[in-house]
């Protein structure tokens, strides 16, 4: 029996983000295709451009890690945040491919894809 991985908590997300990049890359899950994909931005939260303040920031990254750990992949997002050897490059995110067990994957996914 597999053992369920440490709850994520946004606090940690970032945390991987800075030690992996020196930067704190905004973050969103998508949907394409009937599959959920984690996406990691070019915008960084340093950047006198970003949109959103610290706290803004801060919710949002503990929003996300609350929705990553009822799919049940924090062992999946921590692994390729610690050992992708991709960057965030303006323009182009990049994007993890989630396993996600297909029936609670439905409670997220949009009709139509």
């Amino acid at each position: 029996m597999v053992e369920p991985a440490d709850p994520l908590i946004g606090g940690e997300l970032i945390a991987l983000l800075r030690r992996r990049w020196r930067a704190s890359y905004d973050m969103q899950l998508v949907q394409r295709r009937g599959r959920l994909y984690l996406q990691v931005m070019w915008a960084y939260l340093e950047q006198q451009s970003f949109p959103l303040s610290a706290e803004d920031y801060s919710d949002r990254i503990d929003d996300l890690a609350a929705l990553l750990n009822r799919l049940g992949v924090a062992a999946e997002v921590r692994e390729w945040l610690s050992s992708t050897g991709e960057r965030p490059r303006l323009g182009k995110a990049m994007t993890l491919a989630l396993t996600v067990n297909p029936t609670l994957a439905s409670e997220f996914l949009l009709d139509g894809r």
